[in-house]
């Protein structure tokens, strides 16, 4: 008889089995549920209506009507020699007419109050890649990032899972609209010191926060102040900044740091994106835009793990430069999604629930917490599967975003069609109606 001897299973690496790739969250869980049950309003109307993804498509008809207008922005120009060009290898610095043409988009969605400097971009395969990227050159393994809750999701991957640093979270909370605070900041430094890491900057989400709020310029000015005094590094995401509702409301950074005759400004980095505000995150196009040296030379030597496509450039370079399409877009576009913003308020309005008061972003945040049994994080959970399973709806639960506060959920409205968010909202008020008979017979 043959003896079997156990073959021990193929070990991986250390980083690739740990935790820290953020994914057993509610946040990726509602984006599988809705993977393998999607809705459809003709093939499977009962089906899972994604509302969890920030993806922008209220304005994908004008960048195909671009393209059927200008069919040489996406192939080869005049022949051979344009497509040698873009098929052999570029520098880690991008194509130079690129560059150009997003430093001047950069500068005209911020409506002219900032201005780029091209070689002061670094290109990047998307916002993910630029936030890692940054994280690889401002901390080593074990130091920390401060960030305000609640926040993106995938930050806990895209921060941690492969450089080894740490997010410290600074809890905001609804009294004050979960405006970041300088005594949350000091608690959060505060605390790192006391676990002995050492705080390397501070990341902000303004205003791509799950909150689809714009920070308040008076706030970001004490925001630079403080990392001034703490010596620390300023990270400010901004990429959703062509998609402020109002672009007054909406201030960048930069405009600070130019009113400040770019005092401090070696400390400060930008990133940006076009998956947000163009709609185009198949294409993985993000930016860091750096005011130090140091950082701009070494991010770009790291890109090359994140490099963009020549072809993708090339395409880009002639949509951004063409002043007049982006002048149209963006205005079309804020405009459909204050329209968009508007719908989904007065839809929630109508079922019963109220929303933060937004002002940015393809979101609404929610508040579901007259709802919970228990108000906590396992309460907020099992309301957020009962919307998921039986509504099918996927939205994300706050807890997922690292809110302080049980009952909140982030609703993303503008990946859809306005039919099918009127269908999500029907669920949501059918949904509503029916916990309030529920309640009313628990009294009888």
């Amino acid at each position: 008889m043959a003896v079997e001897v156990e073959i021990p299973s193929v070990g991986l690496s250390s980083i690739t089995v740990s935790e820290k790739h953020g994914e057993n969250s509610p946040y990726f869980a509602g984006w599988k549920a809705y993977d393998e049950d999607p809705y459809d309003a003709v093939k499977n109307p009962s089906g899972v209506i994604q509302m969890g993804l920030a993806e922008n498509q209220v304005s994908f008809d004008l960048l195909e009507e671009y393209l059927d207008q200008h069919p040489e922005a996406s192939g080869w120009g005049s022949g051979l020699s344009s497509f040698r060009e873009n098929a052999l290898f570029q520098d880690y610095h991008g194509l130079k007419v690129f560059r150009k043409a997003m430093a001047s988009f950069m500068e005209q969605i911020r409506g002219g109050r900032a201005k780029f400097d091209p070689d002061r971009i670094v290109l990047t395969a998307g916002a993910t890649a630029a936030n890692e990227l940054l994280t690889f050159v401002l901390a080593d393994p074990g130091e920390a990032l401060l960030v305000p809750t609640p926040y993106y999701p995938g930050f806990d991957r895209d921060l941690r899972w492969r450089t080894g640093v740490k997010i410290i979270p600074v809890h905001c909370n609804s009294s004050n609209n979960f405006q970041i605070t300088l005594e949350a900041l000091q608690k959060a430094y505060n605390e790192a010191n006391a676990m002995n890491i050492k705080v390397r900057g501070l990341l902000i989400t303004n205003p791509s926060n799950p909150l689809g709020m714009a920070i308040q310029r008076s706030v970001l000015e004490e925001i630079l102040d403080f990392v001034t005094r703490k010596n620390i590094h300023l990270i400010s995401d901004e990429i959703y900044s062509g998609s402020v509702f109002f672009p007054s409301d909406f201030t960048s950074i930069a405009e600070i740091l130019e009113a400040r005759n770019y005092e401090n400004s070696e400390r400060v980095h930008i990133v940006y994106s076009l998956s947000k505000d163009l709609g185009l995150p198949g294409f993985r196009v993000g930016t860091i835009y750096s005011y130090n040296d140091k950082v701009v030379t070494t991010a770009r030597r790291m890109s090359s793990f994140t490099l963009v496509s020549s072809q993708t450039q090339h395409l880009l370079a002639s949509m951004l430069s063409d002043v007049e399409f982006t002048k149209k877009y963006i205005e079309t576009n804020r405009e459909r999604l204050r329209k968009r913003h508007a719908t989904i308020i007065e839809g929630l309005k109508i079922a019963g629930i109220e929303c933060l008061k937004g002002n940015a972003g393809l979101f609404c945040w929610m508040n579901l917490s007259p709802l919970l049994e228990n108000p906590t994080r396992e309460g907020e959970v099992t309301l957020w599967n009962s919307i998921l399973h039986e509504v099918k709806l996927n939205i994300s639960p706050g807890s997922s975003c690292h809110c302080s506060e049980a009952g909140w959920f982030r609703v993303c409205f503008a990946n859809m069609s306005e039919q099918t968010l009127d269908v999500a909202l029907k669920r949501i008020q059918n949904f509503m109606e029916q916990r309030k008979i529920k309640r009313s017979h628990s009294y009888l």
